[in-house]
Order: C-alpha cells, then structure tokens, then sequence
C-alpha cells in the first residue's frame, strides 16, 4: 500500500488516480456501491471530482483501498493540518495599531499593569481587543486551534481520470526523455517512479535528470550501470556535488555560503528594525555562525569504496585526456577539492588506473588548451573568420553566445555562420534564441536573471547596444527570429507522419513553453508550468499559507504579504498593515505551536481594486526569522464563484476553493514571489521568484515586471504547435473530436510529455 500511495503522488500531480490491476477485484458488481458514492462525496468536499472510467474503476477497488485512497487527498489537501490564524474572523478588522503595539511595547519593559497572557506578555488595558485573538497579539504565539469547518464551497471541481500500469509506464519515460530540466515537481516524481518501477530502456534527455538515474544505480549496486551513463567528467562532478549538497545544479561552494550567511542575517539598525520590534519581532543575527557551519558542511570526506569507484569512473571516460582536463577547467578549483578528497593520486598509481594518472597529470600542468580561450583571444583580436570557425565547431556554445557576437561583429555574418550549424543546435536553444531576441536587442529593457543558487535580479542592456540605432536593432531581431522559426518549421517538416487534422485547445495559448525557468517548489495538486494564467471566477482571491507542521514549538516566523501597484503609488498588506484597499490580513504568527504548524491568509477583493484602478497585485511569502523559507511550507491561492466562508475561529481554509497551491522546497531562498494578479484581465500568473528579502518591502517590483515581460516573450505552447500544424499542412479543427491529434488542456498537465514538441 505504501508503493501505492506514493505512486498516486506522481498520478495526481498529472490529474488522474493510479490504481494497480492487483487492486482490482476480479467480479465486478454491476451497480455503483455504497461505498463508493461516499468516497465520491467525499472528494467533492475536497476539490475533486471522477469521470466515468474512474469511477467504475474505484467501484472494483476494496474498502481498505478506498479509505487510504481518500486519506491520500486529505493528506495532499492538508485537511489535518492546522489551519487557525491569529485573528478570529479576521475579514472584521480589529482595529489594532502601532500605538497598541508601543504600549504593549514600553508595558512590558517597564511592568505595567495588564492581562498576562500564555506567553508571558502583558497586554494593557485599553489596547488589544484580545477577545478576538487565537493566541498574544504582541507576539504572535497562538494558544487556541480550530479545525476546518466548511468544506465544499468551491465552484469547479479538478476531474481526474484512471491511471493504470500504462499511463503510470508512459509518464515515467516521458520523465526520463523530457528534452528540458526538470522542474522540482517533476524531479520528485522521478525519483518515485525509480524508486517503485523497473528503469526503462530509453535514452536519458538531460543531464540533471541522469543524476537520478544514476543515484538508483548506486542505491541497486549497479555501479557499472553508472559508469556507462557518464560521457564527461562534468557529469561525474555534477553527481558527487548532487549527493554532498542536494543540487542538481553545479552551485559553486562560496555561492551557498554566502546565500547561507545571507539568509541568517537579520535588519540591521533601520526603519525595518524599528518596525519589527514594536510588532514584537526581536532581531536576531546569526550569520556569522550560519557562514561557519555551511562552510563545515561543505568539508568533503569519502569512504575508500566511495574513492574506487569515482577513480574508476574517470579512468573509464572514453574522451581523450585533452579534452577530459579542458571540460575540467572551469571548475578547477571544485575538481581540485575532490581529487584531493577522493585520493586519486594515490589510486593513479594502481595499475589498470594509467588514464587517469595521464588525466591528473595533464590537468595539474595545465598542458591543455581551453576552447573558450582560444574564442576569447581572436574575439578581442576582432578576429571575425577565426572567432566563427571556432564556433561553428561547438553550435550549442554558438547558441548561448550568438546575440553578444552580432553585436560585436555585425548581425549578417554572424547569423550567416550560425545559420550553417543551427540544425545541430538543441530545440530547447533555438527556442530561446527566439523568444529572448526581442528583449536583448532593446536598449531601454533591463533583462532579468538568475544566477545559480542566488535570486533573481534585474541587469543592464549589453552596451554594445549603443553602438546601433534602432533600425540595425530590428533587422537582428527579425534576422534571428526568422532563422530561428525556420529551424522549428523545418524540424517540424522533417517528422513523418500520416495525420490530416489537429486540435488545439485555446488553454494552450495562455501556457508558455517550458524553457529557462524551471521551478524550485513541487506541486502536489495538478501541475503547472511557470507563467500559466488562471483565471478569478470570483470577487475575491483568497492567499493562504501553512507551515510548521511535524516540528517542534518554537520561533519560526513566516510571513505572508501582497503588494499593490497603481500607476502612481504602491500599496502593501503585511504584517505591519493588516488592511489595505481591497486586502485584508488574517493577523502576523511568529512562533509555531508543537506538531501542528499555522496559517496566515489575505483575502483580496478583486472589485475593490478595480474601483481603486489598481493594475497588479504581487503575492509574496519571506522568512523574517533567521534563515530561509522553511521546507514543506504550503503557499497558494483560492477563488470561487461562491461566496468563501470563514469560521468562527478564524479559519478560512477550504481545499475545494484551492486554485494553485505549491510546497516549498529549496533551502537558499529568503523571500519568494508565487503569483501576480492581474486585476482588470482578472487572472493570475503563476510564477516562481526568489528574491532578497526579510521583509516584503526588500522586493523590487522593477523584476517582477521584468519577468512578466519575460515570460509574456516566451511561445506559448499553442503558438508552437500553430507552427507545427503549417509545416506539416495539419487541418485544425474546433473540437477534438475526430482530430488525428488532440492537444487538450489535459494533454498539457504533463509537462515532460509537452516537451517532445521540442524536436532535435
């Protein structure tokens, strides 16, 4: 049953519910059971409902199977998580001020007279109200915990369909194949079907995704399984830093150092400062000790069996040495740490060990040449036939540096000499090219990036840009995207197929390719890519956020907020404004309760801020205390028709209002924006950035526009398969229905499956 429920994970992330054949009864009853029509009543009042085919499958299942089914979507929906705020019905503001808080503040300090609470605070006369209070309005500490009280309000429910051995066996595979990074969701997925399924023959489609593999490998001792999945040593590399740190990426030691210390550092001597401590938030600095200890557990140390058998996958790369040590040189100082910590001069002189003797030495003489030297060198030389015949000779570096050459060299020849190799270019490269060319050849568009294991952050346009007028500025926007669209439609052309007609459902138009921005939190409910808009079939929007859960009573303090933006004015609701124009707060919690963690919640009145003419609101959640965002934290979002009730005691959660809800999982992020809403087109992006930030006030609102644009830049998906359906003269049809191929809403929750549109 165990196998079985983690497997629903990866089923549901995909809106569907995988039951085993094993499950299954063989005589099935003829009519619906009892039985049955309470488990489907019970997944209404959690957000879900069943076709047909699942629910004569759920009919054949056992009493025992049902009831851990339905305690699986009460798991992922949290329904026995606590789910009290601070404040008891909190959309009723309770007038609280910062005066409340100074003389609560000075009370304290100086032992006036009051009404002691739990906590040890005293509350004066004549300030809180605190019979509307769940726990102390100071400090934030919760006493009293309801459960969730209303359930059923939402007004869709998410229809899932079966999932058998099948589908489970196709999801796997397009996991594996999938020609993009993995997001956080579908990672985890991965790792639960390599843990539960047998591997597949097929051919890993990124290297993050080998990791993975790989890791099983080991965990099956199939050592020599892993050896033939590694093809340079940049791949051994990003395995060992995977297993020491949990990164798929190649995040460079001193960079989570000082994101580490970073994120323990607390408000210095600010207004900030100021404003925490009279809402009861003590300051705390412990970066100094968070730099020492992230520097320990980044000390490298390996047992003699972990030494072997790295020396014998190095020995056993089939690339000569050369180029071994030149794809070694950009993390030189990595690499040298590792030898050192993995003994490979001694095991370089075993016998049968002689490549990689010639590998160490080759590499500490540094008697190679560096390909990108040898580019950088003719490039300043302004070297143009040189620099381009060095990088015809590797066209996805050419990818990655085109647009900085057609400014350096002229966009004609450039482009000339890439249009040579852009049919060795990787999909997933000319699809960036050509989504990315309008923003970096404007020269009043700041760019947003995103470092490795930092934030994201809004630069400068290239200055070379100065050199051109604007007219030389769109000749290269429409040079690489015209070469580039040209690829895709002769890619396209290429396929063989047999089909006449295609459907394209209009959902895919508001869904963008996903390419560049991979998400770092996992989506237990139905996924989605980055940048999908969801559309507010209310009045109003209601944020929630949980965390603690299963940790100990102790300070944790999250924080929810959102920021308003008007044409002229920004506004913000937070924990030092718990009532903005058309936004209120369900009250600031700073310490968690044993076990059960807690919630906070805005309700945002979407009429409201039109009447205000407000343009976007930006919700935010950050980690006051020290550290990151806690792991597990739940964030997301609800909206229904019907009006949403909040109980007595404050509690506003109803998992079938739930529109979009994520759980947050990388450790080096401080603050985090999870969605913007655009209040006159009265939808929601889903997004993902991470940002420098104790409080909501260090976000820079400049990038998030910036990413907005960025993404709005991006193909949506139902451009490309436009693109696809001219190149191979596909009629497109209104309906599903009697189309050869249909791509529905449905087909697009699966994201891996998405990217075999991504044709090499």
């Amino acid at each position: 049953m165990n196998s079985m429920n983690t497997l629903l994970n990866v089923s549901l992330r995909q809106q569907a519910v995988f039951i085993p054949a094993k499950s299954l009864v063989v005589d099935a009853p003829k009519s619906i059971k009892g039985i049955t029509s309470v488990l489907v009543a019970n997944l209404a009042k959690l957000g879900f409902g069943v076709t047909e085919k699942l629910l004569w499958a759920l009919n054949q299942t056992t009493p025992n199977f049902q009831a851990s089914l339905l305690e699986k979507f009460r798991d992922v929906m949290g329904v026995n998580k606590n789910w009290t705020p601070l404040v008891k019905g909190w959309d009723v503001p309770t007038g609280e001020n910062v005066v409340d808080h100074i003389m609560t503040f000075f009370a304290n300090v100086f032992g006036a007279r009051g009404t002691q609470l739990q906590c040890g605070h005293t509350i004066p006369d004549g300030t809180f109200n605190l019979e509307r209070y769940n726990g102390c309005p100071y400090c934030g500490t919760p006493f009293e915990f309801g459960k969730i009280e209303v359930m059923g309000q939402g007004s869709k429910l998410k229809v899932l369909d079966l999932w058998t051995e099948k589908e489970l066996n196709k999801a796997f595979e397009d996991l594996l194949t999938s020609k993009t990074a993995l997001d956080a969701t579908q990672m985890d997925s991965l790792k639960i079907c390599l843990k539960e399924l047998a591997l597949p023959a097929v051919a890993v489609g990124m290297k993050e995704t080998l990791m993975a593999v790989v890791d099983i490998c080991i965990e099956n001792d199939m050592a020599g399984k892993a050896q033939s999945l590694f093809k340079s040593p940049t791949d051994i590399l990003r395995y060992l830093w995977y297993k020491h740190t949990g990164f798929l990426q190649i995040i460079e030691p001193k960079t989570i150092v000082k994101r580490t210390a970073k994120n323990n550092k607390h408000i210095g001597a600010s207004s900030g400062l100021s404003l925490g401590v009279l809402f009861g938030k003590a300051p705390l600095d412990k970066s100094a000790q968070a730099r020492l200890k992230a520097t320990e557990d980044l000390k490298l140390k390996y047992n003699r069996a972990d030494c072997l058998r790295v020396a014998t996958w190095l020995n056993g790369l089939e690339m000569d040495t050369e180029t071994i040590c030149e794809i070694m040189h950009p993390k030189r100082g990595m690499w040298v740490r590792f030898i050192r910590a993995l003994r490979l001069a001694e095991y370089s002189h075993k016998a049968g060990f002689e490549k990689l003797k010639d590998i160490l030495d080759v590499f500490y003489n540094e008697a190679y040449n560096v390909w990108n030297g040898q580019v950088n060198k003719f490039r300043l030389r302004a070297d143009e036939e040189a620099t381009l015949k060095l990088l015809k000779q590797r066209p996805g570096l050419f990818a990655r540096s085109l647009f900085a050459n057609m400014l350096w060299f002229g966009h004609e020849s450039v482009t000339k000499a890439f249009g040579d190799v852009v049919d060795k270019v990787p999909a997933r490269l000319v699809f960036t090219l050509n989504m990315y060319a309008q923003g970096y050849f404007t020269q009043s568009s700041n760019r947003i990036v995103k470092p490795l294991g930092g934030v994201a952050k809004s630069v400068a346009t290239n200055q070379l840009l100065k050199l051109y007028d604007e007219t030389q500025l769109n000749a290269m926007k429409a040079s690489v995207q015209d070469l580039c669209l040209l690829a895709m439609r002769k890619r396209f052309a290429n396929l063989p197929t047999e089909n006449k007609t295609i459907f394209i459902d209009e959902m895919l138009f508001k869904i963008p390719v996903s390419i560049g921005d991979r998400s770092d939190s996992v989506q237990d409910l139905p996924s989605a890519l980055m940048g999908t808009r969801f559309a507010v079939d209310g009045d109003t929007v209601r944020l929630f956020m949980q965390w603690g859960t299963g940790l100990p009573a102790q300070h944790m303090d999250m924080d929810l907020s959102c920021t308003i933006a008007y044409a002229n004015k920004v506004d913000m609701c937070s924990f030092s404004q718990l009532t903005a124009t058309g936004c209120k707060h369900s009250g600031d919690i700073r310490s968690i309760p044993h076990k059960v963690g807690t919630a906070e919640y805005i309700e945002i009145n979407v009429d409201d801020l039109r009447r205000a003419k407000a343009k976007y609101v930006t919700f935010t959640c950050n980690a006051y205390s020290t550290g990151s965002i806690t792991p597990n934290m739940v964030i997301g979002w609800m909206n229904s028709k019907n009006p949403m009730k909040i109980s007595n005691s404050g509690v506003a959660y109803d998992p079938s209002c739930v529109q979009h809800q994520v759980r947050i999982t990388n450790s080096l992020a401080k603050g985090l924006v999870f969605g913007v809403l655009d209040v006159e087109a009265r939808e929601i992006v889903w997004l993902e950035l991470p940002f420098d930030g104790q409080v909501v006030q260090n976000l820079d609102l400049r990038n998030v526009e910036n990413l907005l644009a960025k993404l709005d830049s991006k193909m949506s998906v139902g451009a490309l398969l436009m693109i696809k359906a001219e190149a191979q003269n596909l009629e497109i049809l209104p309906t599903a229905e009697g189309a050869d191929e249909a791509y529905t809403r449905e087909w697009a929750i699966n994201t891996a499956a998405v990217t075999k549109l991504l044709v090499d």
